[in-house]
């Protein structure tokens, strides 16, 4: 309960942010919820609108469509003046193939944009920091499962950027007394999901019976987190005091091969994927893992919804909403 509570939540509009704010505003009576959001173009603002359209009018959501990467902590300071007591920042620019192409791009909007958040917490004293890292930093590191600890060697920019935020909490928190806590997601899924992600793009193109790529021979593998799963862990973080400073893996404990993961999409959906062979491409990583007993010790965390589920209720949010998703 949080009753006369305020949650700024940028990126609330994407994919985790708005199952996100449902789950709040659901589960929180009282609550307040600021969104922050620039309805980045990497796909259409019109799937981020629908992404909203259940809690948009609700008198206890606020959205705020504004660029972090180029709003200084004071000016946002100045659009949003009342008292806030928690920051979700999951706002950032995603993708790990595009920022090989374009790499200032996400210095810019991850780099910068945490350090105007960070700054923005500075200035209305505010102490609960919730931060959304990744699983690509740990890069190409065979110790599987991951644990929180292990040496990270990232090989993209984009997980560079997600380690440079993990750092820069750390300097704030050492600095000005945040509590920064860094969630490393695990190839979240479910519906809302991306529609530059694998799952979206694979259940939309056997449905049209058209050609899927994958890169690589198949058995690449991915620890595959349900949505609800992932919110219930960035939950547990928002709520979370006993410590000041902490990294926490939000995964599933067990991996998929990208053919088991075909295999699984064919199923629900009743249909033959028609595969296009690609040879791996840079910056993937063969392999996520995640140890997650350091979220279920501090964070009560525990994910429940095996692939198997989450890929059927992807299916059916997908197909009751195909008119939109096929544009």
């Amino acid at each position: 309960m949080s009753p006369g509570k305020h949650y700024l939540i940028t990126g609330g509009a994407g994919f985790i942010g708005s199952n996100l704010v449902r789950n709040l505003l659901k589960n929180e009576p009282g609550l307040t919820v600021t969104c922050v959001d620039n309805f980045d173009p990497f796909y259409s603002s019109e799937i981020k609108e629908f992404n909203i359209r259940d809690f948009k009018d609700n008198p206890s959501f606020r959205l705020l469509k504004t660029d972090l990467g180029r709003t200084s902590g004071s000016e946002l300071a100045g659009l949003i003046p009342d008292k806030v007591d928690v920051i979700v920042h999951l706002a950032a620019k995603a993708g790990v193939r595009p920022s090989i192409e374009n790499p200032l791009s996400y210095q810019e909007s991850n780099v910068i944009g945490l350090q105007n958040m960070l700054d923005f917490a500075k200035l209305k004293g505010i102490k609960q920091f919730v931060f959304a890292s990744s699983s690509s930093v740990y890069g190409i590191n065979d110790h599987y499962p991951w644990k929180e600890e292990e040496k990270l060697m990232p090989i993209s920019p984009y997980a560079m950027t997600k380690l440079s935020g993990e750092m820069l909490g750390h300097v704030y928190h050492k600095l000005f007394g945040i509590r920064f806590i860094a969630l490393r997601f695990f190839t979240v899924y479910g519906p809302g999901q991306r529609p530059d992600l694998a799952i979206h793009k694979f259940t939309k193109n056997i449905i049209a019976g058209k050609p899927i790529a994958m890169y690589g021979d198949g058995s690449t593998s991915r620890d595959y987190t349900y949505v609800d799963d992932t919110v219930q862990g960035i939950v547990g973080a928002i709520h979370y005091e006993k410590t000041d400073y902490e990294i926490i893996n939000l995964g599933n404990h067990y991996t998929i091969s990208l053919k088991e993961l075909i295999e699984g999409i064919e199923k629900v959906t009743g249909k033959k994927a028609i595969i296009d062979r690609q040879p791996d491409q840079p910056g993937d990583v063969p392999k996520t893992y995640a140890d997650i007993e350091k979220a279920k010790r501090l964070l009560g965390y525990d994910p429940k919804t095996q692939i198997g589920e989450g890929l059927k209720k992807f299916y059916d949010w997908f197909v009751q909403h195909e008119n939109l998703l096929v544009k």
